[in-house]
């Protein structure tokens, strides 16, 4: 039996120590070496966590990186729902040069608020959007020329548009409500803006909502929203119960905007004047009161659509209205059920659909 011993000599190395080589391996072995290489065990430790915490920080750094695209991605997928769930509002070029259809005229009611009138005048004046300002003049007294030459001059001067608005007074004899929907000769515009002389609609908001309208140029686009409501039924006979702002506000419901800012169709003047029930122009013009309602029936009753509500802020530059006086709620509750009998059906359209300007949202 033979047996393998293993061999090993020494040598003297620098530091007095002695060095060996092993003949199973062959490498040189040392106690400094040793120490050396445990003091590199722990090095190799420390080299090891910072490369894994380098690793951790490159992957953070990749999942916020990930993280920003995914929310730019959500913010452009929101911004192009604007365009899918709702109107695709058109703002036309500066190559659109069909007065018709890029402009449209206001039609301020007015009576015995001059100092209003001429707030109201100058403001629209300054839209860009503005083709015409008519003003529907409804007292005895005719306009004196003094304030005839100064709305005309701050028509003129209020403009931001080279092609400045026209003007002009329709001065009818008697306080008749039903005088703000008498038809007008020579319009220039489809799309009528009609607004109370104490309403203020800043001018973009006011474009927005004509964007609106042309989407649906056969409906009532506006900024004052009101609903009807079931009261009660008996015999087969509904009656109904005028909703005001707060009705509206809590329901989230509306079937009418009012006339007071709303923009509609040229053609609703001439159906109001010649086509509408003469029973309704007549109660109109005895009650003085709810030619809104009745607008707001006229072309319900044409489209067989609700109107569009557009979200804005408007301001009402006067003091409070007949909405404010005792029992007006109750008189509009008549008229409202008094139209319906005379029309033979109910011809209002609930909705919930409101229009937003997008543009002006963070979510929406």
């Amino acid at each position: 039996m033979s047996t393998f011993i293993g061999i090993r000599e020494v040598y003297p190395n620098g530091n007095g120590s002695a060095a060996t080589i092993s003949e199973t391996n062959g490498s040189l072995y040392s106690p400094a070496k040793e120490k050396a290489a445990a003091r590199g065990f722990y090095n190799g430790r420390s080299s090891l966590f910072i490369r894994r915490l380098r690793k951790l920080l490159s992957t953070v750094k990749l999942r916020l990186l990930l993280g920003l695209c995914i929310f730019c991605v959500v913010v452009w997928m929101i911004a192009r729902l604007s365009s899918l769930t709702g109107w695709i509002p058109y703002y036309p070029s500066s190559s659109f040069t069909s007065i018709s259809r890029g402009r449209y005229t206001v039609l301020i009611n007015t009576w015995k608020r001059n100092s209003l009138l001429k707030q109201s005048v100058a403001h629209y004046a300054s839209c860009s959007g503005a083709d015409a300002i008519h003003v529907v003049w409804s007292e005895s007294n005719p306009p004196s020329d003094g304030l005839k030459a100064y709305l005309k001059k701050t028509v003129l001067s209020k403009s931001q548009t080279t092609r400045k608005p026209n003007f002009e007074f329709h001065i009818n004899g008697e306080d008749n409500l039903n005088n703000r929907f008498k038809p007008i000769r020579d319009l220039t515009t489809d799309s009528i803006f009609s607004v109370d002389d104490d309403v203020i609609v800043p001018c973009t908001t006011l474009d927005f909502a004509f964007t609106v309208w042309r989407s649906a140029p056969f409906t009532m686009v506006g900024f004052v929203p009101r609903m009807h409501w079931l009261d009660k039924e008996k015999n087969g006979v509904a009656s109904y119960k005028y909703g005001g702002w707060w009705s509206v506000w809590w329901m989230g419901t509306y079937s009418m905007v009012l006339s007071k800012a709303a923009f509609f169709h040229k053609n609703y003047l001439d159906l109001y004047t010649k086509e509408m029930p003469s029973s309704i122009y007549d109660y109109v013009t005895k009650q003085r009161n709810c030619e809104d309602i009745a607008m707001s029936l006229l072309v319900a009753n044409s489209t067989g659509a609700p109107p569009i509500w557009v979200e804005g802020k408007i301001y009402e530059i006067g003091s409070s209205g007949i909405s404010s006086l005792k029992g007006h709620s109750k008189k509009r509750n008549k008229c409202l059920n008094d139209f319906i009998s005379m029309y033979g059906k109910m011809p209002l359209v609930p909705t919930n659909v409101k229009a937003v300007d997008a543009r002006q949202k963070w979510f929406w």
